[in-house]
């Protein structure tokens, strides 16, 4: 089976996305190379337009939707969560798209979005909790502006055969090790690097936007930069260059290294004796959705029980519906680097705080500095 009928295969559901990553793996072929999915413009034909990170748009989430609407819905794809904003800005129209908290008030304030009526989901009643209290997320009566759906961290996924530790703690200083110029990653989003720069310096997120801050955060940053193989936001760039040998360490989020455990690549996913990134992302919908019932769809499929399963087992990713861990002892939960219960995780490192889009702006223009070299 060549890479078109195998992607053929995926699209119809009957092959995984991770079979189909380890045989692109095996291939040499890079998934920035593969039109995956349907990647379609927005409201195309009668099905729900989901804007959605990479590695989202893919048949294991959508098994309830599939079943209701006999296709999968159309997906649209950003790198950043400030590019699928601007693009959205300048008149982009989708149904349902895919933030995170630190992104949540900007999205908001923007306009573009109407509050979601959680009598109108299924498994609403199911998700936990303490996943819905993000800043700015209480709109009117039981109304949310998001509804939340993964979470995980941000840490370093290294290869435990080529990187040393030399006796030290998992640390931060990973990415920073001159030993290793050359042979390190980074995610290519200030959305993450730039926070990851915050921990590294010793700032506490509720002074990352002073002044101060700022300069010292874009200090470790440039010192970083000649030691930085790839900036990426395809992380399956990032799996590849681990699983080759060619980087010895790279930033990435828990997927990584799940995946790349699964495929007998010998790696582990640090917990930074600093603190790892920690974040939830969750769904908004479009005050223009076109297809607002099939928006609602999208959203209850994204939160099934089975939804949940793929997410935890095959991603390594916290899910927002309890019911989902029930699928899982509490040692594979473990062996994850989660928990049944997700306070016990965001606790543990540093959580992302909303930030001004002033802020944003700010940051973003001064890390793509800093990448080209400046």
């Amino acid at each position: 089976m060549d890479v078109l009928d195998q992607l053929g295969a995926v699209k119809e559901g009957k092959m995984s996305r991770r079979a189909f990553t380890r045989s692109l793996m095996a291939a040499g072929v890079g998934m920035a190379t593969v039109p995956f999915a349907k990647q379609a413009r927005a409201a195309e034909g009668d099905q729900a337009t989901y804007f959605t990170w990479g590695g989202y748009d893919i048949p294991e989430l959508f098994g309830e939707y599939q079943a209701k609407n006999g296709e999968l819905p159309n997906f649209a794809i950003f790198g950043a969560s400030e590019e699928a904003l601007t693009k959205m800005r300048g008149g982009f129209v989708v149904d349902v798209s895919h933030p995170c908290n630190q992104a949540l008030p900007r999205w908001k304030a923007s306009g573009l979005f109407q509050q979601i009526d959680k009598s109108r989901l299924a498994h609403s009643g199911d998700v936990i909790p303490e996943l819905y209290d993000m800043e700015g997320n209480a709109g009117d009566g039981e109304n949310v502006w998001m509804v939340p759906f993964d979470w995980g961290q941000t840490s370093i996924t290294y290869r435990t055969d080529l990187y040393d530790l030399d006796g030290a703690e998992e640390s931060w200083d990973m990415l920073w090790d001159e030993r290793y110029s050359g042979k390190l990653g980074s995610l290519g989003s200030g959305a993450d690097a730039w926070w990851i720069g915050a921990i590294k310096a010793g700032i506490g997120f509720e002074n990352i936007d002073t002044p101060e801050a700022f300069e010292k955060i874009a200090a470790e940053m440039r010192a970083q930069r000649p030691l930085i193989r790839v900036y990426t936001d395809d992380t399956t760039t990032l799996e590849q260059a681990l699983a080759s040998g060619e980087l010895a360490a790279a930033m990435t989020w828990n997927s990584s290294a799940t995946l790349l455990k699964s495929e007998g690549v010998p790696v582990k996913f640090a917990q930074p004796k600093e603190g790892a990134l920690t974040w939830v992302c969750g769904l908004m919908v479009h005050k223009d959705a076109p297809n607002l019932d099939r928006a609602y769809e999208v959203i209850d499929s994204l939160l099934s029980v089975d939804t949940g399963k793929f997410m935890i087992n095959d991603y390594g990713y916290g899910h927002s519906n309890a019911k989902s861990f029930d699928e899982f002892d509490a040692e594979t939960l473990a062996g994850l680097g989660l928990s049944k219960t997700p306070t016990d995780i965001l606790a543990a490192g540093h959580f992302q705080v909303p930030q001004s889009q002033e802020w944003e702006s700010k940051m973003n223009g001064m890390f793509e500095q800093i990448k080209a070299g400046f």
